[in-house]
């Protein structure tokens, strides 16, 4: 039983249980009645405490606990109580009394039982286990109760909770959300009207009754009455902080609020009156100038009265000082200087008054300065006018001057004509100067050494020298009487338009005033004016006579120069007859040369084509080789036959009407294979506005558009080339050709190639002339293309202009009229705008960037043939010997009888299985070498330029010779024979020059780079030989190389030799060059790169056949 009553009323929260035991009695019984009583106590007072706490959560706190109780119960009651009874005294009690009850009360009490066991110990600790949990209940509500008290209305109960002390627990925690609901809409509406000042806010709290309701209707009373009051004090604030002072407070007030109203409308009507008054003043002194003016407000007190006292002291002294300070600015301005202000004045004012009469002392002493200063200046001026000698002029400045600035030495130096500033300068005049301590040893003053001396230095300089403090043994200025040291000196150098003509020098005893200097200073400029004119007006006079001595030479003179402008006429036309004779001579012959020529590349072409297979490869090669080298010379010779034909004015113009898109067609047909063929892209733009048809000569036209678009593709290895074709305004243009003309069409040739350095773009249009003409150029051509082309572009009435980027490409682009109306006058190749870099040979060129521009060709532009196949295999021309391995000569391509001599005897033992290295980007002359060398025994290997050889050198130390071309691309030949020589294990290597420039000084050129020995081309090839085997030769046997190459008879040929007499194929070292004779194409490995460009050997077969042909 006392179980089930503990748990009920410990645990469960059901109070009023009580313990039924039934016939007990003793100790038992008295047992019992103890628990019931302590049940019935401990219910009695929680449902009290219950009660009151009820009550409060109702806002009902009228009622306390009433209940007897002990110990913290007693403890618990009396914090209740207390906390009851001080929320319904004060508000503000409700903290302190809940910090009071939460504090000191002291729950937690247990039984102790000392020697219990069985059921007693479990009685005991059942009743303990109660008082526990009571006391866990207890004391949370305590600690949410003690949060209230102290205005925390976070806290809630969380102990768990059955019963009746469950519904304590839900009917406190209500109470806490109800007040928290309220402290919140209170702090919102006190933070709006009171902190925030949004006026209007009102608390809103729901479920509310009793004090509680009263109390939000009590604040949201307070807040409604204060904004009104508020917002009617803020109106009238406002109005008066705009300016506005007709507004008032009208709104009902009591108490503090009534005496804050009357005062802020009492402050309205003293600032209104005050306003008025000042502004009325303010008015009067200041905007209509009436000084003298006070304000006066009547019934004023306190601040007010003691500003507006101050206004009017203001105004007072502020017209007092104004008056003084006109006063005497009106006698300055009537030219009285005597007057000063003597008011009395404090800060600024004062300031202003100090400067005033500083600024009128200054006047009158600046007055005074001045009016000496330019009497003195003209008078003494007036003084030097008239008179023609300057030591007379230098004398009379110097006796005026020194007195007048209170000096006591005078010197005068005149500069020589045509002297140097400092250097010339002579004494001519002085004042005090006769006297023995003059210059330190009785002579005359000195100037000192150029550049050095103080005179000297004022020249240079040309400004003025003072100085001060002057040393004791510079200077004694004696009289009669005695000597003194001067205390200053100054040096002034005479100056017209900027050239010094002399330097004066004064001493004085004092040092010199400011307007004393100011005074030299300017009389200075007057006296450098007056000895210009002096000396101006002798030069005239000399200068007259002297015309009139010159008049009578000239006439003499001009007798003979007429002589000698008719003889130089004379030899002028002799000498454009002898022009005309050579330019019509080289036409005339390059036509003869044209002919067999001709035949000559039939016959190589048939003979190419081998029609009946009765040719073996290898001579059809030969065949091929031949009749490419002649289609290069065949385009040489039109070249130079165009270019003479121009010279002597027999190429004319055939106009026609033509189509436009005709040309376009021709040039997409010829061009667009050879752009696909390397790679690269190519483009025609046409404009809408272009006329579809145009009256020129075809031929020329497509002639200029071929040379450059070839140039173009030609160097051009990545990217592409573009045409556009459009219309453009004639007036843009100088020619007259283009600018009367009604339509003007531009053909833009665009590339990304390698652009021409701006120093080269000038030449590029002359004959014969490349951007790279080096010896490591690695493009060939004759440099005819772009001549011949601005020339024909001049007779189409047009011209040719190129822009171009190093490294970016280039745009050459031809402005030729729509109708071609007459023979255009060619541009001057000297002149800037026909070779420059903007506007080679055409009007000036618009401002634009690459790579919207093409070109440049450092070897200038080719010819049809040289073009069209630059991609194929370079062209030699002239200049590499291309065209004379052919057999041009007769020793430039050995039969097989002059080999057999050479394989005969001691040579053949000497050349036979020797490896020999030929470093030559012409591919023709490495095939050429090959045959030669290959049907004495030697095996070949090649190289393009000097670096692949390089390679070859280190990776075939058996080499024994190299044969070196000069002109190669990235390293020419005289830089690789340097580096070889360089090489320790190669410094030995016998090496021999060829080349196809033959210039004096080139062989020389050479031997200093470290050849062995030098041939020129086209080669002779019994001097080849020769120089081979005296190379190769053991020492002491070279003697006799040539009578063992001459002679016919001797010993018979060994293995190679042998080959090459029965007509079999001489050892072959890589076979992939399609080549007999042994080759090895240099850098690669297993056969690649037989071609410069990529291109196998057997390319070196039939030449593409060219346009037309």
């Amino acid at each position: 039983e006392v179980t089930r009553v503990a748990r009920e009323v410990g645990t469960e929260g059901e109070l009023g249980g009580r313990a039924q035991v039934r016939g007990v009695s003793g100790v038992w019984k008295d047992l019992t009645e103890n628990v019931n009583f302590m049940a019935d106590n401990l219910t009695s007072q929680v449902r009290n405490i219950a009660q009151v706490a009820t009550a409060v959560a109702e806002g009902d706190l009228s009622k306390t606990i009433t209940v007897e109780a002990k110990g913290e119960i007693l403890e618990l009651k009396s914090t209740i109580n207390t906390m009851v009874d001080r929320l319904s005294s004060f508000a503000d009690e409700v903290t302190r009394v809940a910090r009071e009850v939460g504090t000191e009360g002291n729950l937690g009490g247990q039984a102790q039982v000392r020697d219990v066991s069985g059921v007693w110990k479990d009685l005991t600790e059942n009743v303990n286990s109660m008082a526990l949990n009571l006391t866990s209940q207890v004391r949370n509500i305590a600690q949410v109760t003690t949060a209230v008290a102290n205005g925390d209305l976070s806290k809630q109960i969380t102990v768990d909770a059955r019963g009746e002390i469950l519904e304590l627990k839900e009917t406190v925690n209500t109470m806490v959300q109800q007040l928290r609901s309220f402290a919140n809409e209170v702090t919102r509406v006190a933070r709006d009207v009171g902190t925030e000042g949004q006026l209007g806010g009102r608390a809103g709290v729901p479920g509310v009754s009793g004090v509680w309701k009263d109390l939000t209707d009590n604040v949201n009373f307070m807040a409604s009455n204060l904004t009104s009051q508020v917002r009617n004090i803020a109106q009238v604030a406002t109005a008066v902080a705009e300016g506005d002072l007709s507004k008032k407070i009208d709104v009902d007030a009591r108490g503090e609020i009534l005496e804050l109203k009357t005062t802020i409308n009492t402050m309205v009507d003293t600032l209104s009156s005050f306003s008025d008054e000042v502004t009325r003043v303010a008015r009067e002194v200041g905007s209509e100038g009436r000084l003298g003016g006070q304000a006066r407000v009547e019934g004023v007190y306190g601040t007010w009265k003691r500003l507006t006292t101050g206004v009017n002291e203001l105004a007072l002294n502020l017209t007092t000082q104004v008056r003084a300070i006109a006063e005497v600015a009106s006698a300055v301005a009537q030219g009285d200087m005597s007057g000063s202000i003597s008011v009395e004045a404090q800060g600024e004012v004062a300031e202003l008054k100090n400067n005033v009469n500083l600024m009128v002392a200054n006047l009158r002493e600046t007055t005074r300065a001045k009016d000496w200063l330019e009497s003195n200046l003209a008078r003494i001026a007036s003084l030097m006018q008239g008179h023609r000698d300057l030591v007379e002029v230098a004398d009379l400045i110097l006796s005026e001057l020194t007195p007048l600035v209170n000096a006591q030495f005078g010197a005068f130096f005149l500069s020589a004509a045509g002297a140097k500033p400092g250097e010339g300068l002579e004494f001519i005049a002085g004042y005090g100067t006769d006297q023995d301590a003059i210059g330190g040893d009785g002579q005359t003053p000195r100037t000192g050494p150029p550049g050095r001396g103080l005179v000297a230095q004022a020249a240079v300089g040309k400004k003025r020298i003072l100085i001060n403090d002057v040393p004791p043994d510079y200077l004694a200025i004696n009289s009669g009487l005695g000597s003194a040291l001067p205390a200053s000196v100054v040096i002034l150098p005479i100056l017209y338009e900027d050239q010094v003509l002399g330097v004066i020098e004064l001493a004085s005893f004092s040092r010199f005033s400011e307007v004393h200097l100011a005074f030299v200073d300017q009389f200075v400029n007057t006296i450098g004016v007056s000895i210009n004119t002096i000396i101006a007006n002798a030069r005239t006079e000399s200068l007259l006579s002297e015309s009139q001595r010159l008049t009578t030479e000239l006439r003499q003179r001009s007798n003979e120069l007429q002589r000698s402008n008719a003889e130089m006429e004379e030899k002028a036309a002799l000498l454009a007859t002898a022009s005309q004779y050579k330019s019509e001579f080289l036409a005339n012959m390059s036509h003869e040369l044209r002919t067999p020529l001709n035949s000559l590349l039939i016959l190589a072409r048939l003979l190419a084509d081998n029609p009946e297979g009765r040719l073996s490869p290898q001579e059809v090669q030969f065949a091929a080789t031949i009749h490419r080298s002649g289609s290069d010379l065949l385009q040489l010779i039109n070249d130079v036959l165009d270019l003479s034909k121009i010279e002597a004015g027999r190429m004319d113009v055939r106009p026609k009407k033509l189509p436009l898109v005709k040309i376009l067609d021709y040039v997409n047909a010829t061009f667009r294979p050879l752009a696909v063929d390397r790679g690269l892209s190519f483009e025609i733009a046409v404009g809408e506005d272009v006329p579809r048809e145009m009256f020129s000569d075809e031929q020329r036209l497509q002639q200029i558009l071929r040379n450059l678009l070839s140039n173009a593709l030609k160097f051009t290895s990545s990217g592409g080339v573009t045409l556009r074709v459009e219309r453009t305004p004639g007036a843009e243009f100088e020619q007259e050709a283009l600018r009367s003309a009604d339509a003007v069409i531009a053909f833009a040739v665009t590339d990304t190639g390698i652009g021409i350095p701006p120093e080269k773009l000038p030449v590029i249009f002359e004959a014969f002339q490349q951007s790279d003409g080096t010896t490591s150029r690695k493009y060939g051509g004759t440099g005819l293309g772009l001549s011949i082309s601005r020339e024909i572009a001049g007779m189409l009435g047009g011209r040719i202009v190129a822009k171009s980027e190093l490294g970016v490409g280039s745009r050459f682009t031809l402005y030729v009229p729509v109708h071609y109306s007459g023979v255009a006058p060619v541009p001057d190749p000297s002149d800037p705008r026909a070779t420059g870099s903007t506007v080679p040979a055409a009007a000036p060129a618009p401002d634009e960037t690459l790579p919207d521009t093409t070109d440049h060709a450092p070897s200038g532009v080719f010819g049809e043939a040289d073009s069209l196949f630059a991609a194929r295999a370079p062209s030699g021309g002239a200049e590499t010997g291309g065209g004379d391995e052919a057999g041009d000569h007769d020793d430039g391509w050995p039969g097989a009888t002059q080999l057999k001599e050479w394989q005969r005897g001691r040579p053949g033992r000497v050349l036979d299985g020797r490896r020999i290295l030929i470093v030559d980007d012409d591919i023709r002359n490495v095939f050429a070498l090959t045959h030669v060398l290959g049907r004495v025994g030697m095996t070949v290997k090649y190289a393009e330029n000097g670096r692949e050889g390089l390679e070859v050198l280190h990776r075939n130390p058996d080499v024994s010779l190299v044969l070196m071309d000069v002109m190669m691309p990235e390293m020419d030949g005289y830089e690789t024979i340097r580096a070889i020589r360089s090489t320790p294990r190669l410094a030995d290597m016998p090496i021999l020059a060829l080349t196809a420039k033959v210039m004096p000084g080139d062989r020389e050129k050479a031997i200093d780079s470290g050849a062995n020995g030098y041939v020129p081309k086209p080669v002779d090839v019994d001097r080849l030989m020769s120089a081979i085997i005296e190379l190769l030769s053991p020492v002491g046997e070279a003697g006799n190389e040539g009578g063992d190459a001459a002679a016919s008879g001797g010993d018979a040929a060994e293995s190679g030799g042998e080959a090459a007499a029965s007509g079999g194929d001489p050892p072959v070292d890589d076979a992939s060059l399609g080549v007999p004779g042994g080759v090895d194409n240099g850098p690669g490995e297993d056969g690649e790169g037989a071609g410069r460009d990529g291109s196998t050997p057997d390319e070196i077969g039939p030449p593409r056949p060219r346009q037309g042909e």
